[in-house]
């Protein structure tokens, strides 16, 4: 069988009910990642394939060949987590140069591409589907009205010694101002989607435009984007292409690490400024 661009044999679903079977605590995403490893999926810039292995995964279990933990549920305070339902979905593949799927349209979700823009960063990307916050939800389709990409922004990092450096506010003013910052935590290419240039192209469409729906839906305008990328797993290209500038690293501490003792990977800082004035609006 061919399955995410695969071939397949007997031989690898055994290998792969194996691995879920030897390690009945591993989630949906450690399961993917070490399939990565022991396959040596990654393409060819180096970057594990983790997306395409999650589809790959759950493709198999839709045709009862494997059976995958179940989805983790949690809640906590200021976020949300959710088991999100499947929405059956075209996955032909897209590859091809920008030109051809021009134009390329971002769209604002709402209630009715909502359960599908769920779906795909639920199950696309490595970080699974989570909000924190005010947020703005797009999603991305070409001229055939395919989608292309899905992304999300939420509430900035409250302190970034790196980024808040780079705005060059204090504490106080940052506390104050924090609010006019969002953060794209979510950026997701459909994995059968090949196109050069169609993330920092996306990027660049999106920046344009989320102050102004930023404005539209909760009464102020946001003057600085931020982002935070795992330096073991993503370069951050499509990122400088799109001009956004790294201003540092994490010390590789979560949010949630009261006592200095939760280790998490470290991520590059980038951030994009909004206007030629964002330092005078953050600031003041």
């Amino acid at each position: 069988m061919v399955i995410q661009g695969r071939k397949t044999t007997l031989s690898d679903i055994e290998f792969v009910r194996n691995l879920i079977e030897s390690n009945p605590s591993w989630h949906r995403t450690r399961i993917s990642r070490e399939l990565c490893k022991l396959w040596d999926w990654y393409d060819p810039t180096g970057q594990m394939k983790d997306m395409a292995c999650r589809s790959f995964l759950v493709k198999l279990e839709k045709r009862e060949l494997i059976t995958l933990p179940l989805r983790r549920r949690s809640r906590s305070s200021g976020s949300q987590t959710f088991d999100v339902p499947l929405v059956l979905h075209n996955t032909d593949p897209i590859a091809s140069n920008l030109k051809s799927l021009q134009p390329v349209r971002v769209e604002l979700v709402d209630a009715g591409n909502l359960a599908l823009f769920k779906s795909f960063i639920s199950q696309y990307h490595y970080l699974s589907f989570h909000l924190v916050g005010k947020n703005m939800k797009y999603m991305v389709f070409d001229r055939e009205e395919r989608p292309l990409s899905c992304l999300l922004f939420g509430s900035a990092a409250w302190k970034s010694a790196a980024r808040d450096e780079f705005i060059g506010w204090d504490a106080g003013t940052r506390e104050a101002n924090v609010n006019m910052i969002t953060n794209n935590t979510r950026f997701l290419i459909l994995p059968w989607v090949e196109v050069p240039h169609l993330a920092s192209h996306i990027l660049g469409k999106v920046a344009r435009r989320i102050s102004g729906d930023w404005q539209n839906k909760y009464g102020h305008s946001v003057h600085l984007l931020e982002t935070f990328v795992e330096r073991d797993r993503f370069r951050g290209t499509c990122y400088r292409a799109a001009n956004w500038t790294c201003v540092g690293k994490t010390m590789g501490r979560s949010r949630q690490d009261r006592y200095t003792t939760m280790k998490v990977p470290v991520k590059d800082i980038y951030v994009y400024p909004l206007s030629k004035r964002f330092r005078r609006a953050l600031c003041s």
